[in-house]
């Protein structure tokens, strides 16, 4: 089964939507300046309405160490997404600190940013048109043998998600404006980019 992540969680209505369509995961952002962006205090809120089949994950970009790590120890998050510049040396030092998974995103412009997926410690990777959010999605076609597993994302909607999974055969697909609507989480998008994926799936 193909995992979901729906990522930029900002509202309590909008953890109330996920509670009932059942994702895998759900993102909270933390990066500064980014219009998803959430505080600690209104991560803590979302988390502790959040059903626990569901795993939260806090998405960075070139956060300080020590942030990531609080967080992780509140157990407002529990999988990291890195999505700046953070490098291996980065995710070493990181690893130093906890044991809990990190996703790698890479923005795909070139086969050579494949090469930079593929050669990553991260225990996952992102392939992504850009910083995240930004509803465009990159040449799929540069997608060759990546040989590991791997989450696509950039703009996904339910309309598109279908021929992703069927082409590139993703491990999971992150979504975040592809289910907005004027700005925000849209019950209506939400359903159908999951119902297309579960139905790909089953089909599949």
């Amino acid at each position: 089964m193909t995992k979901i992540k729906l990522c930029g969680m900002q509202r309590p209505q909008d953890i109330d939507l996920a509670n009932t369509l059942s994702p895998d995961y759900v993102g909270f952002v933390f990066a500064n300046g980014r219009r998803r962006c959430i505080s600690e205090e209104t991560a803590a809120l979302l988390r502790s309405r959040l059903s626990p089949t569901i795993t939260p994950v806090g998405v960075f970009v070139d956060n300080d160490l020590q942030t990531v790590a609080r967080l992780l120890e509140k157990h407002i998050i529990s999988v990291v997404q890195l999505h700046g510049h953070e490098d291996e040396a980065y995710i070493k030092r990181l690893r130093a600190l906890t044991d809990r998974p990190i996703i790698q995103v890479f923005r795909i412009d070139s086969e050579s940013d494949i090469e930079k997926a593929r050669n990553s410690s991260a225990n996952l990777v992102t392939l992504d048109s850009g910083i995240g959010g930004t509803g465009t999605a990159f040449d799929w076609s540069l997608i060759r043998d990546l040989g590991r597993p791997f989450v696509l994302a950039g703009g996904l909607t339910a309309e598109n998600v279908r021929e992703a999974i069927l082409r590139l055969r993703p491990y999971g697909v992150d979504v975040s404006s592809g289910i907005e609507r004027d700005g925000v989480k849209d019950r209506e998008k939400a359903e159908s980019f999951i119902r297309a994926v579960r139905v790909t799936d089953r089909q599949g």
